[in-house]
């Protein structure tokens, strides 16, 4: 079966394509956040211990970001329809066999190891290929607007989800999760043409037809030899910096802690998780609104204000009185500075290597996020565990959000003149 070549809406249908992979995006980053709810529930079935379960969160997610370059080149090697279908089947099968795990390593291979390949390959990087390959105008937009769709999956479903364990456990959880990244494939079979090519288009924006190079099938060849390219480059090793304090900063540590923090602090599994779906809701909006500020303004003062304010918020939360109007402040604020790093930082990476190496660079920059993200994962389990408390590793946590603002500052951009006119 193939896709017809005619689709409606002309140009404008590279946004029914940006949509499938908005929602992609959104499943696979529902995956990720479902263990922040199994955390309590799991811990009661069967006694785990706070660190064993954040062992496998930290796991899934490492293996999230490390996919990622290889799967920029899976999509250049085999296509990006083939290698998304792949992915959502990989999540379904491995998710719906956790439901009968019954010791802490079938929690480690469904959720750590086959769930983290799977939704690698729908991550960030997924995100920058469909832009890169679909939009020449409104890039920046378009890859905040992705971008939001990871931060709002990971937070806005966790009302729903810890709703759902709260009532019937955590294996209920576990069949909606499958369910909607199976419900996807379909979606994504019959919607989502290769190149705007394939079906007689240009790219969004574009006045000319673009060229289109044949496919790299040398999978190793793509991922690692761009990473030896991009790392004797200076901007490549502070980009991966601060990615690494950004997962450190978001998900790794908030996306899942946060509902634990607040149950030490008396506050029911159902109310923080909606927290943390106002969280995903201002993401929405502060991400696209980065995209939008990314083509208009210097990223990397951008990312300065970002990691500056994201540092500080963190810094503040476990001093605050956890009341309902201070976790509601720190929800908004921190919502809209969730990831809205991600726009200015593609923007610099396409600045420095270029529209074709720039998703696998970009992929491999991703890869830092998200071993930021898993370090913070344990870490904060660990110090909870040890300490009783989550003080020090959200302090820590602020600090390097310092630390990354300061790092940004030092990326070099390439003179104007010979930036890719194509990033508006």
């Amino acid at each position: 079966m193939t896709i017809p070549r005619t689709r409606p809406f002309g140009q404008k249908y590279a946004f029914v394509v940006a949509g499938v992979i908005f929602l992609a995006l959104l499943a696979a980053a529902g995956v990720r956040a479902a263990p922040g709810v199994l955390i309590l529930p799991l811990g009661h079935a069967f006694g785990w211990s706070r660190d064993t379960i954040s062992l496998s969160a930290a796991l899934g997610i490492f293996l999230y970001g490390m996919v990622g370059p290889f799967a920029a080149a899976l999509m250049q090697a085999v296509g990006i329809r083939r290698t998304l279908i792949g992915a959502l089947a990989l999540m379904a099968v491995s998710i719906s066999a956790s439901a009968w795990m019954t010791q802490p390593w079938h929690l480690l291979v469904s959720w750590g190891i086959f769930s983290g390949i799977g939704s690698g390959c729908v991550a960030i990087v997924l995100g920058a290929t469909v832009v890169n390959r679909w939009f020449v105008t409104h890039r920046g937009l378009m890859m905040g607007l992705l971008t939001a769709s990871t931060a709002t999956g990971t937070l806005a479903f966790l009302p729903a989800l810890a709703a759902i364990a709260d009532h019937g456990g955590w294996r209920p959880v576990v069949w909606t999760v499958a369910a909607g990244c199976a419900l996807l494939i379909p979606l994504a079979w019959w919607l989502l043409p290769e190149r705007p090519a394939d079906i007689g288009l240009r790219p969004y924006g574009a006045t000319e037809d673009e060229a289109v190079e044949p496919p790299r099938r040398n999978l190793l060849s793509i991922a690692l030899g761009t990473l030896v390219t991009a790392a004797k480059q200076r901007t490549f090793w502070l980009l991966f910096a601060t990615f690494f304090i950004c997962g450190f900063t978001t998900n790794g540590l908030i996306g899942t802690h946060f509902i634990a923090m607040c149950g030490d602090h008396g506050i029911p599994e159902v109310r923080a998780a909606g927290l943390l779906a106002m969280m995903g809701a201002f993401d929405l909006i502060g991400t696209t609104m980065s995209g939008w500020l990314t083509d208009r303004y210097d990223p990397r003062k951008l990312l300065f204000m970002y990691y500056a304010l994201r540092g500080l918020s963190l810094i503040w939360l476990p001093y605050s009185d956890f009341s309902f109007y201070s976790l509601s402040l720190f929800g908004v604020f921190y919502g809209l500075d969730w990831i809205a790093t991600v726009p200015p930082t593609l923007r610099l990476a396409t600045e420095a290597f270029g529209d074709r190496d720039a998703p696998v660079v970009f992929g491999w920059v991703a890869a830092g996020h998200q071993i930021g993200a898993a370090s913070a994962a344990f870490f904060a389990g660990f110090m909870r565990t040890q300490g009783g408390s989550y003080l020090q590793p959200f302090v820590v946590a602020g600090m390097s959000g310092v630390i990354a603002a300061v790092i940004a500052l030092l990326i070099r951009r390439r003179p104007r003149a010979e930036l890719m006119p194509a990033l508006g």
